[in-house]
C-alpha cells in the first residue's frame, strides 16, 4: 500500500474529484494528478505541510498519510540499497564513524552493522568523491582518497537527506556542501506545472532540474513560464565567462 492507493480509494469512497484535492491541499491538479499516477514520487514526511492538509480533506485519522509514506520510503530505501548481508571493510566503518557529526547516526551506525543508514551513507560518500567502487571492495588508495576528501558528514534521519562536507585545499576553512535532499514541489505550484508540461522542461538535463529544482524565493511562488525562462539562461554562453 502506498499514498497514492490511499488517496485515490478515498476519493473513490467519497466521490471526490481530484481538483477538490488540489484546491483543499493548495497545489494545482497537474501535481495531484502525477502524484496519482505513480510519475511525482511523495514528498518526504515531515517536511512538508501537504499530508496533514490531505487528511483533513479525506478525513483520515491526523498524520495518516505522512505514516504511509515514511514507510513506503522505507521500502523504497531498501529496494535501492538491496538486502546484501555481505559487510563493509572495517577501515570504511571506523571512517564512516569518525567523520560523522551526528551523535544519533553514529548510534545507529554502530548498532546495526551493515545496515541500511550505513549503507546509504557509503554510497553518497563515494558519489561525492566521485569514486564509482564497489563499497565492499575499496582499496588502500581509494579509502585514503576518501579520507583525505571528506572533512564530515551528517544526516536527517527523518528524510534520509545527507549533508557531506569536503575539504578545500584553496583557502583556510573553506568546504564544499552537498545535500543528497528530496525537493518538495508541491511548495512551488509554478514548477510543478513546468516539470509536468514536457515542451517546457522536455529536454531538461538532470544537471539543469537539480539546479531549477534547487531555487528558493522567500515566499514568491515564480510561474512555469519563470522556470522556462531560467532553463534557457542556463544554456545561453552570453551569461557565463569563458573558463
Amino acid at each position: 500500500m502506498d499514498v497514492a492507493f490511499v488517496i485515490r480509494e478515498r476519493l473513490a469512497e467519497l466521490g471526490l474529484e481530484q481538483r477538490d484535492l488540489a484546491r483543499a491541499a493548495q497545489v494545482t491538479e497537474s501535481y495531484v494528478s502525477q502524484l496519482l499516477t505513480g510519475k511525482k514520487a511523495p514528498p518526504a514526511p515531515n517536511r512538508t505541510a501537504i499530508y496533514d492538509r490531505m487528511d483533513r480533506f479525506l478525513k483520515l485519522p491526523h498524520g495518516e498519510l505522512a505514516k504511509v509514506a515514511k514507510l513506503a520510503r522505507k521500502e523504497e530505501l531498501k529496494r535501492e540499497l538491496g538486502d546484501s548481508p555481505e559487510p563493509l571493510l572495517p577501515q570504511v566503518r571506523e571512517l564512516l564513524l569518525r567523520k560523522c557529526r551526528s551523535r544519533a547516526a553514529r548510534a545507529i551506525i554502530a548498532g546495526q552493522p551493515f545496515g541500511e543508514l550505513e549503507r546509504l551513507a557509503v554510497q553518497r560518500l563515494l558519489h561525492v568523491a566521485e569514486l564509482g567502487s564497489d563499497m565492499f571492495r575499496l582499496s588502500p588508495r581509494q579509502l585514503a582518497s576518501l579520507d583525505a576528501l571528506i572533512d564530515s558528514w551528517d544526516v536527517e534521519l527523518a528524510t534520509f537527506s545527507v549533508e557531506i562536507v569536503l575539504h578545500r585545499r584553496v583557502g583556510l576553512g573553506k568546504v564544499r556542501r552537498f545535500e543528497f535532499v528530496e525537493q518538495d514541489t508541491e511548495s512551488q505550484p509554478g514548477l510543478a506545472e513546468f516539470l509536468a508540461n514536457r515542451s517546457l522542461s522536455g529536454s531538461a538535463s538532470k544537471q539543469e532540474l537539480a539546479f531549477l529544482t534547487g531555487l528558493r524565493f522567500q515566499g514568491r511562488h515564480p510561474t512555469a513560464l519563470y522556470y522556462y525562462r531560467e532553463l534557457q539562461n542556463l544554456r545561453d554562453p552570453l551569461h557565463f565567462e569563458g573558463k
